[in-house]
């Protein structure tokens, strides 16, 4: 399980990935959320520009990444 703390309001999902280093680049990132690889709150989610805030949850690949 990742803990990932935000200094904002939110974080797009894509720079989330990235800056979790679970996606070498925002290609790869977009590339993984069009998939349907990254499941968000539980569901799997296609946008590449959601706001993921305090309390949320990002699976990926098998890692946990909570938002704090």
């Amino acid at each position: 399980m990742i803990n990932f703390e935000l200094e904002g309001e939110y974080i797009p999902l894509i720079q989330l990935l990235k800056a979790t280093n679970l996606v070498q680049t925002g290609g790869e990132a977009q590339i993984v959320v069009s998939e349907g690889e990254v499941k968000y709150n539980g569901e799997v989610d296609y946008r590449k520009r959601l706001k993921v805030k305090k309390g949320d949850v990002v699976d990926f690949r098998g890692q946990k990444i909570t938002v704090v």
